[in-house]
């Protein structure tokens, strides 16, 4: 397992003699260290390393969801090159201003990558990590069994280690999971392949202003999920998700899923980062049930 990146080991991962010739911190969140190198042969690559304890399989599977994020073609995502426990690289990209259409790109983008992707099972062929949280991903034929158990269930289970057994947000949690079923009404669909954790964070433009993508936990969902995601910091507006539904329209009362599915992000939060969140995740179960 590499620690750390030197001219001899890249030299064998490239298959190529090649010096880093210089080396740019970028920012990499709050769990990873991030640079672009720039090599003697005028390519650059990303490099990406743990800032804190070494997470087994963090990397393996983000490069696994970058590399059927990629196949499609629609958006770009930096392909992976090499990855052990202690090291992602990946392709780099040249960052520019997003272009005038940016978020028409990137819903109609982001809908054609759904269509192409569609699937029977919701899942994924192994765990994964939302941030530093485990992301259970077991096969299930039935998007409400495992959005109950596989997405809401387990964050309230991990909070539940966490407060008092009658704490008023497992109480309303019980709640809404017991009527699931009346929230998440709509026709069969079949699963798509998510990015799992798109924010604006994880989102740019390259050189031409179009839109890049990175940084999934990607599984096979159903795509309204996505957009739980994309609507709780903001960063993607409604002339994306117009252009989406040019391409795929939204089912009737998605709003009211949306915010289900956003729900599982601010537990999330609340689960890594504390008490800031607890307000917000109770105002959304009250809104629901």
């Amino acid at each position: 397992m590499q620690t750390t990146m030197d001219d001899e080991f890249l030299s064998t991962v490239l298959n190529a003699t090649v010096d880093i010739t210089a080396r740019r911190r970028v920012t990499g969140g709050s769990i990873n260290q991030c640079e672009i190198l720039t090599l003697s042969n005028g390519r650059t690559i990303f490099l990406k390393t743990p800032s804190g304890k070494t997470i087994p399989g963090m990397y393996k599977v983000e490069s696994m969801g970058l590399e059927l994020l990629a196949q499609p073609g629609y958006l770009q995502v930096p392909l992976p090159i090499y990855y052990d426990e202690d090291i992602l690289l990946t392709e780099a990209f040249s960052a520019g201003e997003p272009a005038p259409n940016w978020q028409e790109q990137m819903g109609r983008g982001l809908a054609l990558l759904h269509q192409s992707t569609q699937q029977l099972r919701f899942g994924f062929d192994c765990d994964n990590f939302l941030g530093t949280t485990p992301q259970p991903n077991t096969w299930q034929e039935n998007w409400l069994i495992f959005w109950r158990e596989q997405r809401l269930g387990f964050q309230f289970n991990l909070l539940r280690e966490k407060v008092d057994k009658e704490d008023a947000l497992l109480v309303l949690g019980e709640k809404l999971l017991n009527r699931l079923d009346q929230i998440l009404t709509c026709d069969a669909e079949k699963a798509v392949l998510l990015h799992g954790d798109l924010w604006s964070g994880n989102a740019a433009a390259n050189e031409k202003g179009e839109p890049v993508i990175f940084d999934p936990a990607s599984y096979y969902g159903n795509r309204e999920a996505e957009f739980g995601m994309m609507r709780l910091f903001g960063g993607f507006s409604r002339e994306c998700e117009d252009a989406y539904q040019e391409v795929w329209s939204f089912q009737d009362d998605y709003e009211r899923r949306f915010v289900v599915y956003r729900l599982y992000h601010q537990l999330n939060h609340l689960n890594l980062f504390g008490g800031s969140y607890y307000a917000g995740c109770l105002t959304t179960i009250r809104e629901l049930l």
